[in-house]
């Protein structure tokens, strides 16, 4: 029987629809779980399946969106292994039993994964290893039960998604296909946006991937047009049925189903390949993309040859422009930072990142390699304090397997691998890493017999390296080769040879090189002169990656010079922005708002705005410190803590900003706060409060990831948070709000199915509190949609809950 993958080649594949809308059509109540039916209702998901394979869909979902063991756990009404297995009973009973419309042979099954509602750590409380095997759980139940494929859908926080792809893929041999929940600027919830999560994807080999859910057709098509630019693999769009409102307290659509078959028509055309539907969408919604979209051709991604490497934020691709690798975070000949190692100051290794963030850097290497430390978990702690207040990419970069190994498994992106070389047991065990979990391989061109001494050789030991990659499905744009940069004061042809090295690998073997440019120097005084002037030649040759010290003035004009000389460098804006004005001597550090505009930390210590806006936490405590020496606590909050958490949530509502720095911003000044708490209860004085909020994700839902950034906000903003925490019921919500007298309730709901209980709640504090403001958010909520169930305020993210919040206690 022919294979859901073979399918998806030879024609245009159809998933099914909406389920939750459909459900709640059925008389599914407000707060109730939805998977429950599984067991309770059989006939009716039975029903719901067949109808969607009989108007033409070829996959349907199992009824498992929200079945983890956060909702099903043991001692519950309903236990999580029940609830699956009845989930794929029904759909194989649907798959048994329907009329299927003609030229239709089967239908496939896909086990439903969903958000499991909790954020990561260090970001949240959700352990990743715990996520991996709440997901891992139900994928063994699926496969046992005759699921044809996984599909983890509706995702919004590429670390879970992780999670959730490594659980389907080490614990069943079946097609993984992901879809993630882009808002309308393509970015995730956590910062992602379509380039690097395709990277991830891609890294992590999974069979299809494309977005579901939040939008309409319409406004999917831009984000359709981004994913095509740089994948290579199918895509899938499973759309909502356009923009909600409520009517009569059910939930609506704008698009029907001859609107919606017309979109997703031009959606196929743009080269999606694998469509349906997500909420509000029906059988007829599905029965009509069929007939209109059934006969095209299908128009598989061209593969990109592009070699990229990720953060959960941004992509660099090694392209024309070179990338900067810094070389800062490595303890060799830095004693500072081996004592730093030793003393598990955390701190000083995240200012050394953020310093060469500052200055230009594209890339961080990451070593932490010393004898007297537990190298692997060393690697791990600092690679997540790192990814929680830096977006750049990161090179791992360790000669240790199990060091490598665990810092490929829990990195949030697709990593840099430093290193591989010509060695068959090294390769032997570096690329069955790299295939399980994605990355670009540094390849150093040596193997058993040494470094070769010429160009020649060291081409053929990377067409080694190429070869025996792809025994591991790993292909050349995921090498980068070293040519090895061998000192000139030992071997006066070394920088030569490296040179003639970088061309070969760039003409003949059309690949991408690296270099640890500094190499070239060791021995000679005044070496910055030596690498600057190597470096340009390096670049001039086909460098392609330069692992440096991007705090050096010298190699930064080296770096910009190229650029500007080489045409990559539009109308010299970025030397103009970088040297006008700028006065330094070719030794000295890079100055504050060098490289890349920013301030650098490099050198100097940094004011509190400064580590509120960096998210260094333990400098934040310190600057608040010294300063409670010279200044009153509430002058230092009204003068440096509040602009600094303003200039963040800025930063955040334009972009330039993302999730897990705002939230390690937050905590950074709550470090700050907790010095200044102490200090007026010393002075017999309380921390003024601007009001009460009451937040509560609403009854049926399990999903607190928005409703928990917001309290962080809040609470940084000097507001007292009554969190009520997650599945409140109506009742208590309105009790709360009515004995402390509360001005604003914040509402949470990620899913269709718990919309009905927020309007429910809205309804009852108008009713008993109608002094109360009601502000709402949420993945399926639009302003529109907002309005129509009473609420006052819709906030797209949790600044602009702050800034309602803001209005409200100052009478605005």
């Amino acid at each position: 029987m022919t294979g859901i993958l073979e399918e998806i080649r030879k024609r245009i594949v159809f998933f099914d629809g909406g389920t939750g809308s459909l459900l709640q059509a059925n008389g599914l109540k407000p707060g109730e779980l939805p998977e429950t039916w599984n067991v309770v209702y059989p006939d009716i998901m039975t029903k719901l399946h067949r109808d969607y394979l009989e108007a033409g869909a070829d996959i349907i979902k199992t009824n498992t969106f929200g079945a983890n063991g956060l909702k099903f756990y043991k001692g519950a009404e309903f236990d999580l292994d029940e609830v699956v297995r009845a989930a794929l009973h029904n759909a194989r009973q649907a798959v048994k039993t329907a009329n299927y419309p003609e030229g239709k042979k089967r239908g496939y099954i896909a086990l439903d994964l969903g958000p499991t509602g909790k954020l990561l750590k260090p970001l949240g409380d959700l352990d990743f290893e715990d996520a991996y095997n709440m997901y891992s759980q139900v994928v063994k139940i699926g496969e046992e039960e005759g699921a044809d494929l996984v599909l983890i859908e509706t995702m919004s926080d590429s670390y879970e998604t992780k999670a959730a792809v490594l659980a389907a893929k080490e614990n069943s041999s079946l097609p993984v296909f992901v879809t993630m929940i882009f808002d309308e600027k393509g970015k995730l919830l956590t910062g992602g946006n379509v380039e690097s999560t395709v990277a991830l994807l891609e890294g992590l080999r999974v069979d299809a991937l494309g977005i579901n859910c939040g939008l309409g057709p319409i406004q999917m098509k831009g984000i359709l047009a981004d994913i095509m630019k740089v994948t290579s693999i199918p895509v899938i769009v499973n759309p909502n049925a356009g923009l909600p409102r409520s009517e009569g307290g059910k939930t609506v659509y704008d698009i029907d189903a001859d609107e919606f078959a017309r979109v997703m028509a031009e959606i196929v055309e743009m080269g999606a390949c694998v469509v349906g539907g997500c909420c509000g969408t029906t059988p007829e919604h599905i029965e009509k993309t069929v007939a209109l979209c059934k006969d095209f051709p299908v128009r598989l991604p061209d593969k990109k040859d592009r070699t990229v490497i990720s953060s959960y934020a941004q992509a660099v691709v090694m392209d024309q422009e070179p990338v900067i690798i810094g070389e800062r975070i490595n303890p060799t000949g830095k004693s500072k930072f081996k004592q730093a190692l030793r003393d598990h100051n955390l701190e000083y290794i995240l200012r050394e990142g953020v310093s060469q963030q500052d200055n230009g850097a594209h890339v961080l290497d990451v070593n932490v390699g010393l004898p007297e430390i537990d190298e692997a978990s060393m690697m791990v702690e600092v690679i997540k304090e790192i990814q929680s207040i830096i977006d750049l990419p990161l090179q791992i970069d360790t000669s240790d397997i199990e060091a490598m190994e665990r810092a490929m498994r829990i990195y949030n992106g697709k990593p840099l691998i430093n290193s591989v070389n010509g060695k068959q047991e090294v390769m032997e065990a570096i690329f069955p890493l790299v295939k399980r979990y994605g990355g670009v391989v540094v390849a150093l061109a040596l193997d058993e017999d040494g470094i070769p001494e010429t160009a020649d050789g060291r081409i053929a030991v990377a067409e080694k390296i190429y070869h025996k990659a792809m025994e591991y499905g790993i292909e050349k744009k995921d090498i980068v080769i070293d040519a090895l940069c061998m000192t000139v004061s030992s071997d006066s042809k070394g920088a030569l040879t490296t040179l003639e090295t970088l061309r070969k690998v760039r003409d003949e073997l059309h690949g991408k090189t690296i270099l640890g440019v500094s190499n070239i120097s060791f021995g000679l005084p005044q070496r910055e002169i030596i690498n600057a002037a190597f470096f340009t030649m390096a670049l001039q040759n086909g460098l392609n990656a330069a692992i440096i010290n991007p705090n050096s003035e010298a190699m930064m004009r080296s770096y910009l010079s190229y650029l500007t000389l080489s045409d990559l460098d539009p109308q010299c804006s970025r030397y103009i922005q970088v040297y006008s004005g700028q006065v330094a001597t070719l030794g000295d550090t890079v100055r504050p708002g060098s490289a890349s505009g920013g301030g650098s930390s490099a050198g100097k210590e940094l004011s509190l705005s400064e580590s509120i806006e960096k998210g260094l936490k333990d400098r934040a405590h310190a600057a608040v410190t010294e300063l409670m020496k010279d200044k009153e606590p509430l002058v230092i909050i009204n003068e440096e803590m509040i602009p600094a958490l303003d200039r963040v949530g800025k930063g955040f509502e334009k972009g330039t900003v993302f999730l897990p720095q705002l939230l390690m911003s937050a905590e950074a000044a709550k470090a700050a706060f907790e010095v200044i708490k102490e200090q007026l209860a010393k002075n017999g004085m309380e921390e003024g409060k601007k009001g009460t909020v009451i937040l509560a994700t609403v009854r049926g839902d399990i999903h607190d990831i928005g409703k928990n950034i917001v309290k962080v906000l809040l609470e940084n903003y000097s507001y007292d948070v009554i969190d009520l925490g997650k599945d409140v019921p109506v009742e208590l919500i309105v009790k709360t709000a009515v004995e402390k007298q509360v001005k604003l309730v914040g509402l949470s709901a990620l899913m269709t199915t718990t919309v009905p209980s927020m309007e429910e709640t809205i309804r009852q504090l108008r009713a008993e509190s109608p002094q109360t403001k009601v502000m709402v958010g949420g993945a399926v909520l639009t302003a529109d949609y907002a309005k129509t169930i009473g609420a006052d305020q819709y906030c797209r993210d949790a600044m602009a809950s702050v800034n309602y919040a803001e209005g409200v206690f100052e009478g605005i």
